[in-house]
């Protein structure tokens, strides 16, 4: 049986979170014909340094071979292995309200080895509805009829409903939780919680934006251009009042 705990322990977490992304590029590379694939390219596609990659990919076992890259089929094998690929997870989603069925319904999000073995939700309106051949439960009748424990759980509900709803997945056994709540979850150090705040995603997008529109900016006057304010701008409304 292999030890999920001390693979958590052995692989430092920001690394685990590449891991996937190094997969990804290498098997869109297979199906474009690429066999072999360098830590130079996997670095430019991720945006991380050569030298990150080999290191990274170092905590996996030896895979690559100095001068020629790394086997690309070995690569998405060997990274498929350490994510736990060729085990069953039972996976419960809490919500199931339009996030949550586009997340059912988005092909590729739950792969084989994602076994959805709960969908539970407190609206009389959903209990008893059936997503994607499960039926939809309160979190009582869902943990009466659960035969073994959850692994993961997946919240998409409202933040003033996810910490209550992640007790309720700890009791149901789960040990990794990924969260989609714009909520911070109190839980047992245990119990790995991952975020997906799309507010918090557009709020570091957004400030990409303005460092790019201030370097901009820069640029335009250091050659003597002024960058132009889009009409009904502050700083048009400013410009037209000076005027």
């Amino acid at each position: 049986m292999i030890d999920r705990s001390a693979r958590r322990k052995q692989i430092p977490e920001p690394t685990i979170a590449r891991l996937p992304i190094y997969q990804r590029i290498t098997t869109e590379l297979l199906r474009g014909g690429q066999t072999t694939v360098s830590s130079d390219q996997l670095g430019r596609l991720a945006g991380v340094t050569a030298a990150k990659v080999r290191k990274d990919l170092s905590s996996i076992g030896s895979l690559g071979t100095r001068g020629s890259g790394y086997d690309a089929a070995a690569l998405v094998a060997g990274i498929a292995a350490t994510m736990g690929a060729g085990e069953t997870w039972r996976v419960a989603i809490v919500g199931v309200g339009n996030l949550g069925r586009a997340l059912i319904n988005t092909r590729g999000f739950l792969t084989r080895s994602y076994n959805l073995a709960a969908l539970i939700d407190s609206s009389p309106d959903l209990i008893g509805t059936t997503v994607a051949g499960v039926a939809v439960q309160g979190v009582e009748e869902a943990a009466a009829s659960l035969d073994e424990p959850i692994d993961i759980g997946i919240l998409t509900l409202p933040a003033h409903a996810a910490q209550t709803a992640a007790d309720q997945l700890i009791g149901l056994g789960a040990h990794s939780i990924l969260n989609f709540a714009p909520a911070v979850l109190s839980c047992p150090p245990e119990v790995r919680v991952r975020y997906v705040d799309l507010s918090i995603e557009l709020q570091v997008l957004s400030h990409y934006a303005r460092s790019a529109e201030a370097g901009r900016g820069g640029l335009l006057s250091s050659v003597g251009i002024q960058p132009t304010t889009a009409p009904g701008s502050a700083d048009a409304r400013g410009a037209a009042r000076r005027s």
